[in-house]
């Protein structure tokens, strides 16, 4: 029986082989999966964004690439024991180089989706002068990058011409580009968009000349998704952006107040220090901006008033906030103008003589 195994086992010495290079390369997997799996748990520890990405990025390629590699070495193990056609293994080299340049290019696009998550999560944009869109954009043009530049490279390596394939791309490109141009337009736009930064996600925008006001939610290849104060969303073509004027409230550094009040015409000898009076208590109010323009002018003989006016800028961009301190200028100059025996005029008429007589009548 024993002479028998052995006999069996010379003759089909290329079985053992086999078994053995699967054996080593499930070991190999179990070992360098365990090292994997404990250097990615010492990395989420740290607060750097890069050692971590890179673990996790790497650890799929790295696992499927020593399966590559060992059933690769098997395959060609049954091909020098000759018990099978050569013409089914003679591309196995072949096979070998696409499978590792396919597992690169996931490496490569893991790790820059992992970084651009990372990224957003644990960075200040702020102190890296950045923000979420320019961050979300680079990450896609770089895994764009990577996915053209590997299939180049895989074409390149099965002997196909690149400079033909970019002729016809080209001359393809010409008939995509008249079938789709609404979508190329929307496109280029959305990199008009990055490169110009006219708005960032969470800033809130409004078009004049369009129906369009709310905050930017998301910034899409083709769209760009914005919630309108009523909770409503809108999604707005990337090429509009080109032609449409766009203010951007949320970066305004500060907010002003712009009112007229009009004093009684009996009260004409008290504006002067009412005025004067007005002008001190804003120079001196906590959320009032003085190093920008500070006005407060009498500047009307009105048909019912003398009007004056009042024009600052407070500190905060705060839209409810700055409702908030508005009223508080407001009351102040209310308490001002009362506090000096004036008051807030309003329309009037008088009727005299024989006007009033024909009124009467």
């Amino acid at each position: 029986m024993v002479d028998t195994l052995l006999t069996w086992i010379e003759n089909n010495n290329w079985i053992v082989h086999i078994f053995g290079v699967i054996f080593v390369t499930v070991f190999i997997n179990a070992i360098l999966r365990v090292v994997l799996n404990r250097l990615n748990y010492k990395a989420e520890l740290t607060a750097n964004v890069w050692d971590d990405a890179v673990i996790f990025a790497g650890k799929r390629p790295l696992l499927l690439f020593v399966w590559v590699i060992g059933l690769s070495i098997a395959v060609e193990i049954v091909e020098k024991a000759n018990t099978l056609s050569n013409e089914l293994f003679e591309q196995t080299g072949l096979v070998r180089q696409i499978a590792i340049i396919l597992l690169l290019m996931m490496f490569l696009v893991r790790l820059i989706k992992n970084i651009e998550k990372n990224f957003l999560e644990k960075t200040d944009l702020k102190e890296v002068d950045a923000d979420e869109v320019t961050v979300k954009v680079i990450g896609r043009l770089l895994r764009i990058s990577v996915t053209i530049t590997g299939l180049l490279v895989i074409l390149q390596t099965l002997d196909i011409s690149i400079s033909g394939v970019l002729a016809f791309g080209g001359i393809g490109g010409i008939a995509v580009g008249f079938a789709a141009k609404d979508l190329l337009a929307n496109f280029f736009g959305s990199l008009m968009i990055y490169l110009d930064r006219p708005f960032s996600i969470g800033d809130w925008v409004r078009s004049p000349d369009r129906e369009i006001e709310g905050t930017v939610e998301d910034i899409g290849w083709r769209l760009t998704k914005i919630r309108t104060f009523d909770k409503r969303p809108l999604y707005i073509p990337n090429a509009m952006f080109n032609t449409v004027i766009l203010e951007n409230p949320s970066r305004m550094t500060n907010r002003r107040i712009y009112e007229t009040f009009g004093l009684r015409y009996s009260d004409s000898a008290k504006i002067g220090d009412i005025v004067a009076a007005v002008k001190t208590m804003l120079q001196e109010h906590d959320e009032i901006d003085i190093s920008q323009t500070l006005i407060v002018n009498f500047n009307s003989l009105a048909a019912s008033s003398l009007d004056f006016f009042v024009y600052t800028f407070t500190k905060t961009t705060n839209w409810v906030h700055y409702h908030e301190v508005k009223q508080d200028v407001l009351l102040k100059i209310i308490d001002i103008i009362h506090a000096h025996g004036a008051d807030i005029a309003f329309p009037t008429r008088t009727l005299d003589g024989l006007d009033a007589l024909k009124e009467q009548s």
